[in-house]
């Protein structure tokens, strides 16, 4: 396979008005169909909520762990998958999706330590020790909860308390917490086999008839940090950056390029689109023990003859 060739067949939105009403998320586009969506992941990677353009499989690779883990998962937190007609597309239960997303950390890396080495702390209603140093692994998982922002707009920190007074209903919330702790519990042990580290991710929740369940996805590259086991140690021991096997690599590199939110980004360039769908790919090889079957050409197409097949006229 030349990755070269997919460069111009990712799939970089997918709008069309007959399938119903129509939210575009930072990577899915998904429709509202009675008491379903129907979520197509497209091949966009955004970052410092900035969609930076499209990376060669990545919907696939995202769709794919993700069903791996609502699949695996099931037993513990029931979750909104009801089918899976494409690679890139699933139907789900619509849920009242809570306003706050559930971040577990395992490690200060990441956003928290920009922040904590900034000298901001205390945001989610509790304060973390001093002294802490660049990916240091903490005693028990945190919970840095964030408010939901539509697209285009930034998440930002809030504490439980807050949560609790008026966002969410207390004991919602708190079952929230449990299930993600759970998650993480879960998805923790199965990278560990793997020889990964599930360092930090971010759940979704919503209700259905009452019912708490997990959306969006779960344990992805593009919600959680995975790096490669072996190397954490000697690699903190000098203060050396982690081995990622996830969408902090684009981060990295746009902070690289002097971007960290503000202004413009960077145009992406092909060596960097390719370089990532490598990443993505060698995680999905690693995290589910088995190796990646892209689905090569025309995404649009294939995705649009797939929901013809279930039913859905384009």
């Amino acid at each position: 396979m030349n990755m070269k060739d997919q460069l111009d067949l990712t799939l970089q939105k997918f709008e069309h008005s007959s399938l119903g009403e129509h939210y575009k998320g930072k990577v899915r586009d998904n429709y509202y169909d009675g008491d379903k969506i129907i979520m197509i992941t497209s091949d966009r990677v955004s970052a410092f909520d900035h969609v930076l353009g499209t990376i060669p499989f990545k919907g696939q690779i995202l769709t794919e762990i993700a069903n791996f883990w609502f699949e695996r998962t099931k037993h513990i937190v029931p979750n909104h998958i009801i089918d899976y007609p494409d690679p890139q597309v699933l139907i789900a239960k619509k849920a009242k999706t809570l306003p706050v997303e559930v971040i577990v950390r395992n490690y200060i890396t990441g956003s928290l330590w920009r922040e904590y080495s900034s000298g901001i702390n205390g945001q989610y209603g509790f304060n973390l020790p001093d002294g802490l140093k660049k990916d240091q692994k903490f005693d028990e998982p945190i919970l840095t909860p964030s408010t939901k922002a539509e697209y285009g707009l930034h998440d930002e920190p809030i504490s439980r308390d807050e949560i609790m007074k008026g966002l969410v209903d207390r004991d919602i919330y708190l079952k929230a917490e449990e299930y993600a702790l759970q998650l993480f519990n879960e998805g923790k042990k199965w990278a560990d086999k793997q020889g990964l580290i599930l360092v930090d991710t971010k759940y979704e929740f919503g209700l259905v008839n009452g019912e708490l369940i997990v959306i969006d996805e779960i344990h992805t590259p593009d919600s959680s940090r995975f790096w490669v086991k072996n190397e954490y140690q000697s690699r903190f021991d000098i203060g050396k950056s982690q081995k990622m096997l996830d969408k902090e690599n684009i981060r990295q590199w746009l902070i690289d390029q002097g971007f960290s939110g503000e202004g413009t980004p960077p145009k992406l360039s092909d060596e960097i689109r390719i370089k990532l769908a490598k990443h993505y790919m060698e995680l999905y090889n690693v995290l589910l023990g088995k190796e990646f079957i892209p689905e090569t050409g025309d995404v649009e197409k294939r995705v649009i003859n797939n929901l013809d097949k279930y039913g859905y006229k384009i």
